[in-house]
């Protein structure tokens, strides 16, 4: 398991996808299917993941797949 295979399993969820179409280097703006509604499909998949609403300002940081696994880990880390 790659260190973003759940990010990306996040992202292949919001566009309705397999993981293995997902480039492991996803950012929104370069990968064409993470637009602006897959964008609101991963965030709301995020927030089910961690059981709570995103902040505003985690929400904007998030534009690629290396943000996305950052947050789940600090997430995993404070809830331990």
């Amino acid at each position: 398991m790659t260190k973003h295979s759940s990010a990306r399993q996040f992202l292949a969820d919001a566009i309705h996808a397999d993981v293995a179409d997902i480039p492991h280097d996803a950012r929104i703006g370069s990968f064409a299917r993470w637009d602006s509604l897959a964008h609101m499909h991963l965030l709301l998949s995020i927030e089910r993941h961690l059981g709570r609403q995103l902040k505003p300002d985690e929400a904007v940081q998030i534009e690629s797949l290396a943000d996305v696994t950052a947050l789940v880990e600090k997430n995993a880390r404070t809830n331990v």
